[in-house]
Protein backbone atom coordinates (compact mmCIF):
# COMPACT_ATOMS: atom_id res chain seq x y z
CA UNK A 1 0.00 0.00 0.00
CA UNK A 2 1.44 3.34 -1.02
CA UNK A 3 1.81 6.08 1.54
CA UNK A 4 -0.30 9.19 1.37
CA UNK A 5 1.26 12.27 -0.15
CA UNK A 6 1.26 15.69 1.46
CA UNK A 7 -0.90 18.21 -0.38
CA UNK A 8 -0.22 21.91 -0.62
CA UNK A 9 -3.28 23.07 -2.50
CA UNK A 10 -4.88 26.47 -2.04
CA UNK A 11 -7.33 26.62 0.88
CA UNK A 12 -9.99 27.86 -1.52
CA UNK A 13 -10.12 24.30 -2.85
CA UNK A 14 -9.49 22.59 0.49
CA UNK A 15 -10.94 19.06 0.59
CA UNK A 16 -11.79 17.80 4.07
CA UNK A 17 -12.84 14.15 4.14
CA UNK A 18 -14.86 12.81 7.05
CA UNK A 19 -14.12 9.36 8.46
CA UNK A 20 -16.69 7.49 10.58
CA UNK A 21 -15.16 4.24 11.94
CA UNK A 22 -17.75 1.55 12.63
CA UNK A 23 -16.02 -1.80 12.11
CA UNK A 24 -14.43 -2.93 15.38
CA UNK A 25 -14.52 -5.66 17.96
CA UNK A 26 -17.94 -5.88 19.70
CA UNK A 27 -18.70 -3.79 22.78
CA UNK A 28 -20.61 -5.07 25.81
CA UNK A 29 -24.15 -4.18 24.67
CA UNK A 30 -24.85 -7.65 23.20
CA UNK A 31 -27.82 -6.39 21.20
CA UNK A 32 -29.10 -8.11 18.02
CA UNK A 33 -27.95 -5.03 16.06
CA UNK A 34 -24.55 -3.40 15.67
CA UNK A 35 -23.25 -1.23 18.52
CA UNK A 36 -23.20 1.89 16.31
CA UNK A 37 -27.00 1.60 15.94
CA UNK A 38 -27.68 2.37 19.59
CA UNK A 39 -30.07 5.35 19.78
CA UNK A 40 -28.80 8.63 21.25
CA UNK A 41 -32.21 10.33 20.86
CA UNK A 42 -35.61 9.54 19.47
CA UNK A 43 -35.17 8.25 15.90
CA UNK A 44 -31.48 9.21 16.04
CA UNK A 45 -28.68 6.64 16.03
CA UNK A 46 -25.09 6.93 17.22
CA UNK A 47 -23.68 6.49 13.72
CA UNK A 48 -26.05 9.17 12.40
CA UNK A 49 -24.79 11.63 15.01
CA UNK A 50 -21.20 10.94 13.92
CA UNK A 51 -22.09 11.50 10.24
CA UNK A 52 -23.85 14.74 11.14
CA UNK A 53 -20.77 15.86 13.08
CA UNK A 54 -18.69 15.38 9.94
CA UNK A 55 -21.18 17.51 8.02
CA UNK A 56 -21.02 20.21 10.71
CA UNK A 57 -17.21 20.14 10.57
CA UNK A 58 -17.31 21.08 6.88
CA UNK A 59 -16.42 17.72 5.31
CA UNK A 60 -16.91 17.53 1.53
CA UNK A 61 -17.13 13.73 1.58
CA UNK A 62 -17.94 11.23 4.34
CA UNK A 63 -16.52 7.69 4.43
CA UNK A 64 -18.11 5.11 6.75
CA UNK A 65 -15.88 2.10 7.44
CA UNK A 66 -17.84 -1.01 8.34
CA UNK A 67 -18.12 -4.75 7.98
CA UNK A 68 -19.75 -5.67 4.69
CA UNK A 69 -22.85 -7.28 6.20
CA UNK A 70 -23.72 -4.04 8.02
CA UNK A 71 -23.77 -1.87 4.90
CA UNK A 72 -27.40 -2.50 3.79
CA UNK A 73 -28.92 -1.56 7.15
CA UNK A 74 -26.77 1.54 7.74
CA UNK A 75 -27.26 2.66 4.15
CA UNK A 76 -31.02 2.19 4.60
CA UNK A 77 -30.87 4.79 7.38
CA UNK A 78 -28.42 7.27 5.89
CA UNK A 79 -28.77 6.98 2.13
CA UNK A 80 -26.12 8.27 -0.26
CA UNK A 81 -25.75 11.90 0.81
CA UNK A 82 -26.52 14.38 3.54
CA UNK A 83 -27.14 18.11 3.26
CA UNK A 84 -24.54 20.56 4.52
CA UNK A 85 -26.22 22.05 7.63
CA UNK A 86 -24.68 25.49 7.07
CA UNK A 87 -26.30 25.86 3.67
CA UNK A 88 -29.56 24.33 4.86
CA UNK A 89 -29.68 26.67 7.87
CA UNK A 90 -29.05 29.68 5.61
CA UNK A 91 -32.02 28.70 3.46
CA UNK A 92 -34.38 28.04 6.36
CA UNK A 93 -33.51 31.23 8.26
CA UNK A 94 -32.89 33.28 5.10
CA UNK A 95 -29.71 34.69 6.57
CA UNK A 96 -27.97 34.37 3.20
CA UNK A 97 -30.10 35.41 0.21
CA UNK A 98 -27.60 33.81 -2.21
CA UNK A 99 -28.26 30.39 -0.66
CA UNK A 100 -32.00 30.33 -1.33
CA UNK A 101 -33.16 27.43 -3.40
CA UNK A 102 -29.75 25.79 -3.15
CA UNK A 103 -28.26 23.05 -1.06
CA UNK A 104 -24.88 21.41 -0.78
CA UNK A 105 -24.84 17.65 -1.05
CA UNK A 106 -22.19 15.77 0.92
CA UNK A 107 -21.80 12.27 -0.55
CA UNK A 108 -21.57 9.30 1.81
CA UNK A 109 -19.38 6.35 0.84
CA UNK A 110 -19.41 2.92 2.49
CA UNK A 111 -16.00 1.27 2.84
CA UNK A 112 -15.91 -2.43 3.80
CA UNK A 113 -13.08 -3.86 5.87
CA UNK A 114 -10.85 -6.05 3.69
CA UNK A 115 -11.44 -9.80 4.31
CA UNK A 116 -7.74 -10.32 5.10
CA UNK A 117 -8.08 -7.93 8.06
CA UNK A 118 -11.27 -9.47 9.47
CA UNK A 119 -10.73 -10.68 13.05
CA UNK A 120 -7.02 -9.94 12.70
CA UNK A 121 -6.57 -6.19 13.06
CA UNK A 122 -10.07 -4.79 12.59
CA UNK A 123 -10.07 -2.62 15.70
CA UNK A 124 -11.63 0.85 15.72
CA UNK A 125 -8.31 2.62 15.02
CA UNK A 126 -7.78 0.32 12.03
CA UNK A 127 -11.17 1.42 10.69
CA UNK A 128 -9.84 4.98 10.76
CA UNK A 129 -6.69 3.92 8.87
CA UNK A 130 -8.75 1.95 6.35
CA UNK A 131 -11.09 4.88 5.77
CA UNK A 132 -8.26 7.35 5.20
CA UNK A 133 -6.49 4.96 2.84
CA UNK A 134 -9.59 4.26 0.74
CA UNK A 135 -10.59 7.94 0.62
CA UNK A 136 -7.12 8.86 -0.62
CA UNK A 137 -6.67 6.13 -3.23
CA UNK A 138 -10.19 6.27 -4.67
CA UNK A 139 -10.06 10.06 -4.91
CA UNK A 140 -6.64 9.94 -6.54
CA UNK A 141 -7.95 7.58 -9.23
CA UNK A 142 -10.62 10.15 -10.09
CA UNK A 143 -8.35 13.20 -10.12
CA UNK A 144 -5.46 14.61 -8.14
CA UNK A 145 -7.59 17.73 -7.63
CA UNK A 146 -10.09 15.87 -5.44
CA UNK A 147 -7.55 14.16 -3.19
CA UNK A 148 -8.35 15.05 0.45
CA UNK A 149 -6.05 17.59 2.08
CA UNK A 150 -6.98 16.45 5.59
CA UNK A 151 -9.27 13.97 7.33
CA UNK A 152 -11.70 14.57 10.18
CA UNK A 153 -12.62 11.56 12.35
CA UNK A 154 -15.95 11.41 14.21
CA UNK A 155 -16.69 8.44 16.47
CA UNK A 156 -20.17 6.95 17.04
CA UNK A 157 -19.37 6.19 20.70
CA UNK A 158 -18.75 9.74 21.93
CA UNK A 159 -21.72 12.08 22.36
CA UNK A 160 -21.40 15.86 22.40
CA UNK A 161 -23.12 18.64 20.50
CA UNK A 162 -22.26 18.78 16.77
CA UNK A 163 -23.70 22.31 16.77
CA UNK A 164 -20.69 23.63 18.69
CA UNK A 165 -18.39 22.08 16.07
CA UNK A 166 -20.26 23.91 13.32
CA UNK A 167 -20.58 27.19 15.16
CA UNK A 168 -17.12 27.57 16.70
CA UNK A 169 -14.58 25.35 14.96
CA UNK A 170 -15.56 24.78 11.34
CA UNK A 171 -12.97 27.19 9.92
CA UNK A 172 -10.22 25.89 12.23
CA UNK A 173 -10.86 22.31 11.12
CA UNK A 174 -10.52 23.19 7.42
CA UNK A 175 -6.93 24.31 7.73
CA UNK A 176 -3.61 22.53 7.40
CA UNK A 177 -3.02 22.68 11.17
CA UNK A 178 -4.06 19.70 13.30
CA UNK A 179 -7.30 19.97 15.27
CA UNK A 180 -8.54 18.10 18.37
CA UNK A 181 -11.88 18.26 20.12
CA UNK A 182 -11.18 18.45 23.86
CA UNK A 183 -13.21 17.95 27.03
CA UNK A 184 -11.79 18.53 30.53
CA UNK A 185 -8.30 18.54 29.07
CA UNK A 186 -8.76 15.13 27.39
CA UNK A 187 -8.58 14.28 23.68
CA UNK A 188 -8.51 11.16 21.54
CA UNK A 189 -4.87 10.73 22.63
CA UNK A 190 -6.26 9.97 26.12
CA UNK A 191 -8.64 7.33 24.80
CA UNK A 192 -11.76 9.49 24.51
CA UNK A 193 -14.11 9.37 21.53
CA UNK A 194 -13.55 13.00 20.61
CA UNK A 195 -13.18 14.20 17.02
CA UNK A 196 -9.78 15.02 15.57
CA UNK A 197 -8.00 15.52 12.27
CA UNK A 198 -5.02 13.73 10.77
CA UNK A 199 -2.78 14.29 7.78
CA UNK A 200 -0.46 12.11 5.71
CA UNK A 201 2.30 12.10 8.34
CA UNK A 202 -0.13 11.07 11.08
CA UNK A 203 -1.55 8.33 8.86
CA UNK A 204 1.87 6.72 8.40
CA UNK A 205 2.66 6.86 12.13
CA UNK A 206 -0.72 5.44 13.20
CA UNK A 207 -0.59 2.68 10.59
CA UNK A 208 2.87 1.66 11.81
CA UNK A 209 1.50 1.32 15.33
CA UNK A 210 -1.09 -1.20 14.20
CA UNK A 211 1.30 -3.09 11.95
CA UNK A 212 3.56 -3.59 14.95
CA UNK A 213 0.73 -5.58 16.54
CA UNK A 214 1.71 -9.21 16.67
CA UNK A 215 0.68 -11.53 13.86
CA UNK A 216 1.08 -15.29 14.05
CA UNK A 217 4.86 -15.34 14.66
CA UNK A 218 6.92 -13.94 17.48
CA UNK A 219 8.02 -10.36 16.72
CA UNK A 220 11.66 -9.67 15.97
CA UNK A 221 12.24 -12.79 13.89
CA UNK A 222 14.51 -12.84 10.88
CA UNK A 223 13.17 -12.60 7.33
CA UNK A 224 14.80 -13.35 4.02
CA UNK A 225 13.26 -12.62 0.61
CA UNK A 226 10.01 -11.66 2.36
CA UNK A 227 9.86 -15.11 3.98
CA UNK A 228 10.42 -15.95 7.67
CA UNK A 229 13.67 -17.74 8.42
CA UNK A 230 12.15 -19.54 11.41
CA UNK A 231 8.59 -20.74 11.97
CA UNK A 232 8.30 -20.11 15.69
CA UNK A 233 4.60 -19.37 16.12
CA UNK A 234 2.81 -17.57 18.92
CA UNK A 235 0.16 -19.35 21.00
CA UNK A 236 -3.25 -19.11 19.36
CA UNK A 237 -4.62 -16.77 22.04
CA UNK A 238 -1.73 -14.31 21.50
CA UNK A 239 -1.99 -14.04 17.72
CA UNK A 240 -3.27 -10.93 15.94
CA UNK A 241 -3.32 -8.84 19.11
CA UNK A 242 -3.90 -5.67 17.05
CA UNK A 243 -7.59 -6.52 16.75
CA UNK A 244 -7.93 -5.61 20.44
CA UNK A 245 -6.09 -2.27 20.23
CA UNK A 246 -7.84 0.69 21.84
CA UNK A 247 -7.60 4.35 20.97
CA UNK A 248 -4.59 5.05 23.18
CA UNK A 249 -2.66 2.12 21.70
CA UNK A 250 -2.66 3.84 18.31
CA UNK A 251 -3.52 7.51 18.85
CA UNK A 252 -1.74 7.90 22.19
CA UNK A 253 1.22 9.57 20.49
CA UNK A 254 -0.90 12.01 18.50
CA UNK A 255 0.76 15.42 18.25
CA UNK A 256 -1.56 17.60 20.33
CA UNK A 257 1.01 20.29 21.20
CA UNK A 258 0.71 23.19 18.81
CA UNK A 259 -2.57 21.96 17.34
CA UNK A 260 -5.84 23.86 17.28
CA UNK A 261 -7.96 22.79 20.27
CA UNK A 262 -11.75 22.86 20.32
CA UNK A 263 -13.13 22.50 23.86
CA UNK A 264 -16.71 21.22 24.22
CA UNK A 265 -18.88 21.93 27.25
CA UNK A 266 -20.04 18.36 27.77
CA UNK A 267 -19.24 14.87 26.53
CA UNK A 268 -20.31 11.29 27.27
CA UNK A 269 -18.50 8.04 26.50
CA UNK A 270 -21.16 5.48 25.48
CA UNK A 271 -18.96 2.50 24.57
CA UNK A 272 -20.28 0.58 27.60
CA UNK A 273 -23.65 0.06 29.25
CA UNK A 274 -22.94 2.15 32.36
CA UNK A 275 -21.70 5.09 30.32
CA UNK A 276 -24.70 4.78 28.03
CA UNK A 277 -27.06 4.87 31.02
CA UNK A 278 -25.25 7.94 32.39
CA UNK A 279 -25.87 9.71 29.10
CA UNK A 280 -29.56 8.72 28.96
CA UNK A 281 -30.04 10.03 32.52
CA UNK A 282 -28.33 13.36 31.87
CA UNK A 283 -29.95 16.70 31.11
CA UNK A 284 -27.74 17.04 28.03
CA UNK A 285 -29.62 14.15 26.46
CA UNK A 286 -32.51 16.54 25.84
CA UNK A 287 -30.27 18.75 23.68
CA UNK A 288 -29.51 15.99 21.17
CA UNK A 289 -32.25 15.71 18.57
CA UNK A 290 -32.36 14.31 15.08
CA UNK A 291 -31.62 17.15 12.58
CA UNK A 292 -34.50 16.39 10.23
CA UNK A 293 -33.88 19.60 8.28
CA UNK A 294 -30.53 18.23 7.05
CA UNK A 295 -30.59 14.48 7.66
CA UNK A 296 -33.09 12.77 5.40
CA UNK A 297 -32.78 9.68 3.26
CA UNK A 298 -31.37 10.72 -0.12
CA UNK A 299 -30.16 8.83 -3.16
CA UNK A 300 -28.36 10.15 -6.19
CA UNK A 301 -30.31 9.84 -9.41
CA UNK A 302 -29.21 6.91 -11.59
CA UNK A 303 -27.06 7.75 -14.60
CA UNK A 304 -28.40 4.85 -16.62
CA UNK A 305 -30.66 1.84 -16.55
CA UNK A 306 -30.39 -1.82 -17.41
CA UNK A 307 -31.40 -2.82 -20.91
CA UNK A 308 -34.27 -5.25 -20.73
CA UNK A 309 -33.65 -8.64 -22.19
CA UNK A 310 -36.32 -8.82 -24.88
CA UNK A 311 -35.53 -12.46 -25.57
CA UNK A 312 -36.81 -13.40 -22.10
CA UNK A 313 -40.29 -12.00 -22.82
Amino acid sequence: MDDLEETTENLNSFHLAGIVPVAAQPLDFNMPWHDCLMPVAQDYLAVERAVYECACAGCETIWIVLHKEMQPLIRHRLGEWIEDPVWTYAQRKRVDPTARGQNKEIPIYYVPIHPKDRDKRDCLPWSVIQGVSRAYHISKKISRWVVPDKYYVAFPYGVYSPYSIRKDYRKLISSHQRFFVQHNGLTVADGEYLGFTLNAEDFVNFRRKIREGTGIRKPGGEWENNLPVDDELLPVEDRWSARHFGLTDVFGDAIVDGANIGPVDWYYNIDNWDGYCDYLGSKEREWIKRPNFAMKYHEFGPIGRDVEDESSE
